[in-house]
Order: C-alpha cells, then sequence, then structure tokens
C-alpha cells in the first residue's frame, strides 16, 4: 500500500488530480480508460482541478467511462442531494465526457437488485475499472459499505447505519429522518477488483480510520482495511489525517514517497 501525504486539503486534491489525469492521457489501450467516482465532500478538491485541466485544454475525458460508487435508494435524478444531481453539478457538465459513457445508479429503479446486477456486469463488459477514486466514512465505511459488510461483497442494496445518516443529515436541512435510508452501492469486492483504488482522506475526523486502514487488522469492522489486501491501493491523505498513524509509520510513508520523487 502506497500512503500519500500532503500538508493540506488542498494539496492533496491536486496530488490526486494530477495522478488521475496522468493516468488518463497515458492510457494507450484500444478502449476507454474505465474511471470509478466517489461522491461527498473529500473529491471536490480534486473534481475542480480535474474541471480546471480540462477547461484549459490540458486533459480529455472523451475517451473515459465513470461508474460512481452508489446512490440513495428513492431519490429521483432531480433532487438535489440524489448523487446524479451531484456529480453532473460538481463535475459531468463542466467536463467533455460523452454523456453515454456517465454510468451511475438509478436509486428510482422498479427492480433494485436487478439495477444492481446489471452495473456488475456492465463493468466487466469494459474489462473492469482501472482506477476506482473514493473516500471513506468516519467509520471506515468505503461507499456504502458500512461496517461488518462483507470483505467480497458486490454492487448491492445496502440499509445505513443510523451513525451515517446522521453526518449525511448535514445535507438534508440536519434532519437525519429526511436522508433515505437505503441506497444502491458497489461492493468491497468491486473496489479491490479495480486494477488501482485511489482513496483520500482528509481532516482530523478521519485520523481514526486511516490508521486502520493502514495499520489496523483486516476486518469487516473496518471496510476499509481491505485495501492492505490490493496490490494497487494509494492512499492520498493530508497531515490532519495522520494524528493517529505512530510515528514510525508516519516517517516511513514521508521517506518512501522522498525517494519516490528522487
Amino acid at each position: 500500500m502506497r500512503v500519500v501525504i500532503q500538508e493540506n486539503y488542498e494539496k492533496m486534491s491536486k496530488w490526486a488530480a494530477d495522478y488521475i489525469a496522468a493516468k488518463i492521457r497515458n492510457h494507450k489501450e484500444d478502449r476507454p480508460f474505465v474511471l470509478g467516482l466517489p461522491t461527498g465532500s473529500s473529491p471536490l478538491g480534486v473534481y475542480a482541478e480535474l474541471v480546471r485541466q480540462c477547461k484549459a485544454g490540458e486533459l480529455s475525458f472523451k475517451n473515459v467511462v465513470t461508474f460512481n460508487m452508489d446512490e440513495y435508494v428513492g431519490l429521483p435524478h432531480e433532487h438535489d442531494q440524489s448523487y446524479w444531481y451531484f456529480m453532473h453539478d460538481n463535475f459531468f457538465d463542466h467536463i467533455d465526457i460523452p454523456a453515454e459513457n456517465i454510468n451511475i445508479l438509478n436509486g428510482m429503479a422498479e427492480d433494485l437488485q436487478a439495477e444492481c446486477d446489471a452495473y456488475e456486469k456492465k463493468i466487466a463488459s469494459y474489462g473492469g475499472i482501472d482506477l476506482f477514486m473514493g473516500g471513506i466514512g468516519v467509520d471506515g465505511h468505503l461507499a456504502f459499505n458500512e461496517p461488518f459488510t462483507s470483505l467480497n461483497s458486490r454492487t448491492g442494496i445496502r440499509d445505513l447505519t443510523t451513525d451515517t445518516m446522521i453526518v449525511n443529515s448535514r445535507f438534508f436541512g440536519n434532519d437525519p429522518s429526511k436522508v433515505p435510508s437505503r441506497v444502491l452501492s458497489v461492493g468491497i469486492g468491486t473496489v479491490t477488483d479495480s486494477k488501482e483504488v485511489l482513496v483520500l482522506i482528509n481532516g482530523h475526523n478521519k485520523a481514526r480510520a486511516l490508521a486502520k486502514t493502514v495499520m489496523g487488522s483486516v476486518s469487516q469492522m473496518w471496510t476499509c482495511s481491505a485495501l492492505q489486501m490490493h496490490n494497487g491501493a494509494i492512499i492520498a491523505c493530508d497531515e490532519a489525517a495522520c494524528g493517529e498513524l505512530t510515528v514510525d509509520a508516519y516517517k516511513y510513508f514521508l521517506d518512501i514517497e522522498k525517494k519516490e520523487r528522487l
């Protein structure tokens, strides 16, 4: 596992955006580059930088296919808290990606399980995901795979914990009762099947989750810990998130990255 520690959120976001942009530009295969994407506050800085690069003519998404991590059940696209709306408002409407290359789970589907099964098949039809960017919750959940979700899980229907609904209520007028209790989410197995996984972890409130991700035991209790088993896992974090790493681990990651830059 590679852990890239940056001074602050802005530098973390710039590093991650530059990494993704380089992967897209260097993609030489005779097929689209397949990119997995998250929602939430963590990737906003990355999206802003990727949009800037696209508008500046430094990067194109015309040969990129995207698959988003999750979507609320029961929220139509036009709802301002749906993840379809979030992605278009913050990213897709500002880049040159063809609309047909965008894939987001449909939380209004008549048959939710069939929707999830079709999503897995569509990912496979492209040869899998080249790079999946993600973020994690304070309890270490990756996508909406809450604690004790199987580390082999695939795309499916998930019930949200009360804690997650309370955290997400800040987007619903601070009223947890307005937060949908079910979501559609890619599984841990879906994410770790990707060739590379780039996870963003920032802020003091994510310090425990970062420590569990890189130093804890592999466990369903911390679904983020599955990344320890992935040969292409990268954690991009800021200094604020490093508060619970051991001094030795912190110094190790800084030393390795310094050598990578030489």
